[in-house]
């Protein structure tokens, strides 16, 4: 019963610092593009601004998702009643 406990802990773990530090790469590749675009064309920033934003916002969701994942694996775990919990 201890292991399965540690198991979900660790997939909880797993699941929220796997997704945070893929969420924090792909925002740290748009932000370096972004400022590499206004850098060469001063004029575009409106619209790479306006893009960069919206991909940031895509980026975020998926940690958001990797904590919601963790989330249910602690609190509202579907495998419950096989594991005897």
């Amino acid at each position: 019963m201890e292991l399965s406990i540690a198991l979900i802990c660790i997939g909880a773990a797993l699941s929220i610092g796997l997704a945070g530090h893929g969420a924090g790469v792909g925002m740290g590749n748009g932000l370096r593009g972004a400022c590499d675009g206004v850098a060469r064309n001063p004029e575009a920033k409106g619209a790479i601004t306006t893009t960069m934003i919206l991909g940031m916002a895509l980026c975020e969701s998926i940690a958001i998702y990797g904590l919601v994942i963790a989330f249910i694996l602690l609190y509202a775990n579907p495998f419950k009643a096989a594991l005897g919990l």
